[in-house]
């Protein structure tokens, strides 16, 4: 009977990663695979290794993460913003494989059918520090340049066409509310995403300031509202399983080889979720 298989954080291009890919195959070929998004900067080695994936499962679910959405000087692709994500979307509908944009897909394998809803969500600065806790997004984001912590994707990831990242947060927040309340309310759901949904997850942070760009409190009770049995997330490279509210949340990151290599049990490129 089919299993469902996670992954995340890949980053396929760091030296190290690439050939773990090889290592994320299935039991069975019924088996399903979601990605939690962060594959690869390239947006032509994204669809390379979706594709080689969509080969070895019988159904492969993919959210974007920020790295997908950057806009870097080396990639032929030099899309920004919500076109580079559309371009993407198609991508992947070119090998059959499944996008928040689609319809969302039911694991029908177990006691009861699961909707999984594959989520874009983003982040919009507002998860805070005590110490930047009910000033605004600007003192909150100088206060993280002060002691040393920015994201990347305030060089690379281009919010075009919204004036800002947290825009483009709002009208994903709004389009993905839509699609969730649209599922019957007696369906219980996974809820698949690279930014977590919840704030717990981030309170390992080396540096807690990165939270900034890590969610949006506008999520936080999205895991009760829409009776999710697990919620999936990437972004953090902590993997790990914690709960909120009764509900599992797993964090299928790989991460980067700095980080995978410290840990003991090495390299994990996959994770099983769930069996029939």
């Amino acid at each position: 009977m089919p299993s469902l298989f996670a992954t995340s954080d890949l980053h396929v291009t760091h030296e190290g990663n690439g050939p773990i890919v090889d290592e994320v195959v299935p039991d069975d070929p019924g088996d399903w695979l979601l990605v939690a998004g962060d594959v690869a900067e390239s947006a032509k080695v994204i669809r390379g290794t979706l594709a080689r994936l969509r080969e070895r499962f019988a159904k492969v679910v993919w959210v974007p993460g920020n790295h997908e959405l950057w806009t870097t000087p080396n990639d032929e692709c030099q899309l920004r913003g919500q076109a580079r994500y559309e371009f993407l979307v198609e991508q992947c509908r070119e090998i059959d494989v499944l996008t928040p944009e689609d319809e969302f897909p039911v694991w029908d394998f177990g006691p009861e059918p699961l909707t999984i809803a594959p989520l874009f969500v983003f982040y919009d600065y507002s998860w805070r520090t005590p110490a930047t806790e009910g000033k605004t997004r600007e003192e909150a984001l100088a206060h993280a340049r002060e002691i040393g912590v920015v994201c990347t994707d305030e060089y690379y990831l281009h919010p075009d066409p919204y004036e800002s990242r947290a825009a483009w947060c709002e009208q994903r927040l709004k389009v993905s509310r839509d699609r969730l309340d649209a599922i019957p309310a007696d369906r219980r759901t996974i809820l698949m995403s690279h930014w977590p949904l919840h704030r717990h997850p981030t309170n390992p942070l080396y540096y807690p300031d990165f939270a900034l760009w890590c969610g949006t409190t506008q999520t936080e009770d999205w895991h009760l509202r829409y009776r999710a049995e697990l919620a999936v997330y990437g972004h953090l490279h902590i993997p790990r399983t914690t709960s909120a509210d009764g509900v599992r949340f797993e964090e299928v990151s790989l991460g980067y080889p700095r980080e995978w290599r410290k840990r003991a049990r090495g390299a994990v490129p996959v994770r099983k979720l769930l069996t029939a």
